[in-house]
């Protein structure tokens, strides 16, 4: 189901806002985003890319408190929203379809967003190891080996997911701007970056995504996952990171909400 913005009257150029990793779980995150403005954003569209928190109940209040605020909110769920929780006897698989049911309830778009000047697509994504092997070490500490419940391999889940974009990679608008969470190419990661980040590689993303990203043509693609904020330009793309993060990264996350798309144009080459 893709939804027109065509017949919108707006008071003002309609601006969308990125970001990613809400990690909401810590206090100072969720005060940050329960506060923002309740007049500020009422013609503007708000891109979630990914990890608010595993509690799906925190997730409902935050939600309807941005869908109040926003013209529209569109999201794709993270890793750690799809962290099983006590008490949930469910698999992951399910929790992700459960969110995406949640969202569209609310109001909150996990669908493409179609108007004549832009389009904004929802890439849902996973990391199938093609940036490399993880070690015996990531194995064991990364938390989505214990937090989450899967019914098929990393490979095959990614596919799955990737899977499900396909109807959505032909729009026509004059513009288009994408989102996941997961990193869609191991170029994206800087070079010079400490040996725990080199570690994690395995987990970042896929460069399927990459491949998805190619056939629809977008012109500007919002990622997460990372944690290292960054805009650059790719075949063609110009990628942005504009993670939120966690209380202690101010030196990597920004902090703020990131416009990619005013004056009837995308924003590019954004500086991070």
């Amino acid at each position: 189901m893709q939804e027109s913005c065509s017949l919108y009257k707006k008071a003002k150029p309609m601006k969308v806002w990125a970001t990613s990793d809400l990690h909401v779980d810590y206090q100072e995150n969720w005060d940050w985003f329960m506060q923002l403005s309740e007049i500020e954003y009422q013609e503007d569209i708000l891109i979630l890319a990914g990890d608010i928190i595993p509690n799906i109940n925190r997730v409902v209040v935050l939600l309807e408190s941005l869908v109040r605020k926003f013209f529209k909110v569109l999201f794709v769920p993270g890793n750690h929203d799809v962290w099983l929780t006590k008490g949930e006897e469910i698999n992951s698989l399910e929790k992700f379809h459960q969110l995406l049911v949640l969202a569209e309830n609310l109001g909150v778009q996990t669908t493409p967003f179609v108007s004549p000047e832009l389009s904004i697509v929802p890439i849902f994504s996973w990391y199938d190891y093609s940036f490399g092997k993880p070690s015996l070490t990531i194995q064991r500490a990364w938390v989505d080996f214990k937090a989450c419940k899967w019914t098929m391999e990393e490979e095959a889940l990614t596919n799955y997911f990737l899977e499900l974009n396909e109807p959505h990679l032909n729009p026509t608008s004059e513009a288009i701007i994408s989102f996941s969470h997961f990193v869609p190419s191991v170029d994206l990661i800087p070079s010079r970056v400490p040996k725990v980040v080199k570690a994690l590689l395995p987990v970042f993303g896929s460069n399927k995504i990459e491949t998805q990203l190619q056939k629809l043509g977008t012109d500007l693609h919002i990622y997460g996952h990372s944690h290292l904020n960054r805009s650059v330009k790719k075949d063609g793309i110009w990628y942005l990171n504009n993670a939120f993060g966690y209380p202690h990264e101010a030196h990597i996350c920004r902090k703020v909400l990131m416009s990619v798309y005013e004056n009837g144009m995308v924003v590019k080459g954004i500086k991070q």
